[in-house]
């Protein structure tokens, strides 16, 4: 049986900015749409911990990112825009947004399951390595300047 063709994907990682003034920001999650293979999915986590040190309340938008999966999964409960298209909740979401809950620029790529892309992006984007592994990345970085923009995922270093 031959393998399945790569397809194309886009994806975009959810952001926290609690203050858009200090330009701090939390990756919370990634969204990733492959038309080809009619997929829209979420992966959502909110290091409660890290937040504290940047904004006051959590609550407000621990509801906002839980109701990302949702849409994407075009949930009805979770609101008119989950009852839209998926093309139409994958713009919506991906969209850029001055608030608080903000996605990234949109990224592209190819893959052969998009599931299993979501879930490596969400590894390397949002999850944090363990301690012994992130002091690792630090040293190995040091002096790493890079003269055009960097997602910060492995794939491309």
């Amino acid at each position: 049986m031959p393998a399945s063709p790569r397809v194309p994907f886009e994806y975009a990682i959810v952001r926290v900015v609690p203050r858009v003034e200090r330009g701090e920001c939390l990756n919370a999650g990634v969204i990733l749409v492959c038309r080809p293979r009619r997929y829209l999915g979420a992966r959502i986590a909110l290091d409660r911990a890290r937040l504290q040190a940047l904004a006051e309340t959590i609550e407000e938008i621990e509801a906002q990112l839980a109701l990302i999966p949702r849409v994407c999964a075009g949930d009805p409960a979770a609101g008119p825009i989950a009852r839209l298209t998926l093309s139409e909740r994958w713009h919506w979401l991906s969209a850029p947004s001055s608030t608080i809950v903000q996605p990234s620029p949109v990224h592209t790529g190819l893959c052969d399951d998009p599931e299993s892309e979501l879930e490596d992006l969400f590894n390397d984007l949002v999850l944090l390595p363990p301690p012994d592994d992130a002091e690792r990345s630090v040293s190995s970085r040091a002096g790493d300047i890079r003269s055009e923009p960097h997602c910060g995922c492995r794939r491309h270093d």
